[in-house]
C-alpha cells in the first residue's frame, strides 16, 4: 500500500472580484530569476494593479541582474571569476545580502552556504544513479565549499573568495530576497495590502480586498486538493523547502536533492521543512538550514530564534512543529 505523504504546500486563493469598497485583488503569474511568481496586489482598478505590478516585475529582474550567476555581466560572475586572483568592488546592495548570508552561516554552524556553487554536482536526482558516490568523490565535491573563505573588506566594499574555483550563489535565498525587496517597494508605492509568492517564497502584507487575512495551505502534496489545515500569514514570511519531488533511495534510504554543504551528502529524515517568520531572504535561508540539520537538531535550533516558527514532516509522514506553531488537524 502506499504511503500518504504529507508536506507543505503553498496555496493562496486571492478574489477576483470586488467585495470591500472600491478595491479588488488583481494577480498576475509569470517566469522571473528562470522560476514561477505569483504577484497579487490589492488596487482600485486594473490600471492601478497592473502599475503596482510592473514596479515588482522592474524590481526582481533588476534584483536578477546584480545576483545571477548565470549572467556573465553581473557583479556576483565578476566575484566568482576573480576568486583566487584578486578582491572585486561591489554595489553596497549585493555586499550587505552577501554579509547577511555569511551571518546565518555562523548562525547554523554551516548547514547554510552561499559558497555551496563551488560544489561540483556528483549526485544527480534524475534517476540516472544506479550507485552511490565514492567517499572520496563526496570528499572532493566540497574542497571548494566554505563561507570562511569568503572575504569582505567593508570599507572598501570588496569581496574576495580566496580558493581559485571557488563560487559563491543564491539559489538558497535569491528568490526570498527579491520577494522582499518587491514587497517593500510596494509598500513605499501605497499598496495597502498583496502578496509576493516566489514559486514558494511567500511574502505578504495588509489583508485580502474583503478585509480577510491571506491563508496557505498545509495539504498532502501527491494530492494538493486534500487540505490537511490553513494557517493564516499576517504581514510575514513562509518558505518551504521539500524533497517529496526530488530525490532518489539507496538501500531502502530517502536521499533528498538539498545536500549538506559541510558533508557533501545529501539530507536523509525530512519530507519537507517550512518556516514562518518576517522576511523570505530570512525563512529561504532557514528552511534549507533545517532541512540539513533534520528534525531534531533543527526544532531546537528554531525554538531559540525569536519571531521564527516552522512546520516539518519527517519521513515517517509525522508532522512536527516548533513551541509558537498552534493549528488543527482538518
Amino acid at each position: 500500500m502506499k504511503k500518504v505523504l504529507f508536506g507543505i504546500i503553498l496555496l493562496v486563493f486571492p478574489l477576483a472580484q470586488a467585495v470591500a469598497g472600491d478595491y479588488q485583488n488583481y494577480k498576475r503569474t509569470l517566469k522571473l530569476m528562470g522560476s514561477r511568481f505569483d504577484i497579487t496586489v490589492v488596487a482600485k482598478d486594473s490600471v492601478e494593479g497592473n502599475r503596482y505590478i510592473d514596479l515588482a516585475v522592474n524590481e526582481i529582474s533588476r534584483i536578477e541582474k546584480i545576483i545571477s550567476s548565470w549572467d556573465p555581466n553581473s557583479q556576483t560572475s565578476l566575484i566568482n571569476n576573480n576568486a583566487g586572483v584578486q578582491p572585486v568592488k561591489v554595489d553596497s546592495e549585493l555586499f550587505d545580502l552577501i554579509a547577511r548570508a555569511i551571518k546565518i552561516s555562523e548562525l547554523t554552524q554551516g548547514a547554510f552556504d552561499i559558497s555551496f556553487a563551488s560544489m561540483d554536482r556528483i549526485w544527480k536526482f534524475d534517476g540516472s544513479m544506479t550507485e552511490m558516490p565514492s567517499e572520496d568523490a563526496i570528499k572532493q565535491s566540497v574542497s571548494l565549499v566554505g563561507y570562511k573563505n569568503i572575504v569582505l573588506d567593508e570599507k572598501n566594499s570588496t569581496v574576495f573568495l580566496k580558493l581559485p574555483g571557488m563560487k559563491i550563489g543564491f539559489g538558497a535565498i535569491g528568490k526570498g530576497y527579491a520577494a522582499d525587496k518587491a514587497k517593500a517597494l510596494l509598500i513605499d508605492a501605497g499598496v495597502v495590502g498583496g502578496i509576493i509568492n516566489a514559486s514558494g517564497d511567500l511574502n505578504t502584507w495588509g489583508k485580502q480586498a474583503d478585509g480577510k487575512d491571506w491563508m496557505v495551505a498545509i495539504t498532502n502534496p501527491l494530492n494538493k486538493s486534500h487540505v490537511f489545515s490553513w494557517l493564516p500569514v499576517v504581514d510575514s514570511a513562509v518558505v518551504t523547502s521539500g524533497n517529496y519531488e526530488k530525490y532518489m533511495e539507496f538501500d531502502g534510504v530517502r536521499y533528498s536533492h538539498i545536500i549538506d554543504p559541510r558533508t557533501g551528502y545529501p539530507s536523509t529524515g525530512i519530507l519537507s521543512v517550512t518556516i514562518f517568520t518576517k522576511n523570505a531572504e530570512l525563512a529561504d535561508a532557514l528552511a534549507t538550514s533545517v532541512f540539513v540539520m533534520g528534525v531534531e537538531t533543527g526544532l531546537d535550533f528554531v525554538n531559540q530564534l525569536k519571531g521564527v516558527e516552522c512546520v516539518i514532516v519527517d519521513h515517517n509522514n509525522k508532522i512536527h512543529a516548533s513551541e509558537n506553531i498552534d493549528f488543527e488537524k482538518n
